[in-house]
């Protein structure tokens, strides 16, 4: 079963220096039909004004990743990590026993678009860690990329929870299939463009909560790019 909720449906904040849309409840926005979705907290589709961004803040708790669409990301926190984040790159942020940091539009004159994800982690209190990778277009191609997953395997970035996260990149032709173990939940986010899942139309700001599905397909893909998410039935709201 797949229950779409359509990008027209999200929370909306809008400071100027900052648009944001909200999949699930956030800030001033709140639904409880909309509280997140097993351990998936946050989806949040950010456009950021050149030269500006989120000031010096804490985190505790959380597995915290960010995903560039467009532009430049500069990324900054009390673990010591600074970074300029691109397309391509994921960063993954384990805020663990506490830590703060800063985002900023790296650019003074280009937008900078990039969803920024949260996942509750299975334990507390853990040391703060912070990754980043670049995982090249030739690998989401017409596939599906595994980009974060609890054993950080084929090259992906840990996370502490049983979850995984895949990339992938469709157009035309371009299709792919990915099976799912008995019981367990999924999320497809259309970062943009648009493409069919299971046969049902998602275009950009789109997303799926799926259950009871064994399989799904992605094709119809018109310069679409996606993040599906792997995760547990039984915790959190649904």
């Amino acid at each position: 079963m797949l229950e779409v909720r359509r990008a027209s449906d999200r929370g909306v904040a809008n400071f100027g220096w900052l648009d944001s849309r909200h999949t699930f409840s956030f800030g001033h926005y709140y639904d409880p039909q909309q509280v997140g979705f097993s351990d998936l907290r946050v989806i949040n589709d950010d456009r950021v004004q050149p030269g500006m961004g989120f000031g010096t803040h804490g985190h505790r708790d959380m597995e915290i990743f960010s995903y560039v669409l467009e532009g430049a990301l500069e990324h900054r926190d009390s673990m010591g990590s600074g970074s300029v984040i691109r397309p391509g790159d994921v960063q993954m942020m384990s805020a663990g026993s506490g830590i703060t940091h800063s985002e900023f539009n790296h650019s003074q004159d280009a937008l900078v678009h990039f969803l920024q994800i949260w996942i509750v982690p299975d334990r507390l209190r853990v040391t703060p860690r912070y990754q980043q990778k670049q995982f090249a277009a030739t690998e989401k191609r017409g596939r599906l990329r595994l980009i974060i997953s609890p054993d950080a395997a084929d090259g992906a970035l840990g996370v502490y929870q049983d979850a995984r996260v895949y990339a992938g990149l469709f157009d035309g032709a371009e299709r792919a299939e990915i099976g799912l173990a008995p019981g367990r939940y999924a999320y497809v986010h259309v970062a943009r463009g648009a493409l069919n899942v299971n046969g049902i139309a998602l275009g950009a700001g789109d997303g799926a909560r799926i259950r009871d599905e064994e399989r799904l397909r992605f094709d119809g893909g018109e310069d679409a790019e996606l993040l599906l998410f792997d995760l547990r039935p039984e915790t959190g709201p649904t």
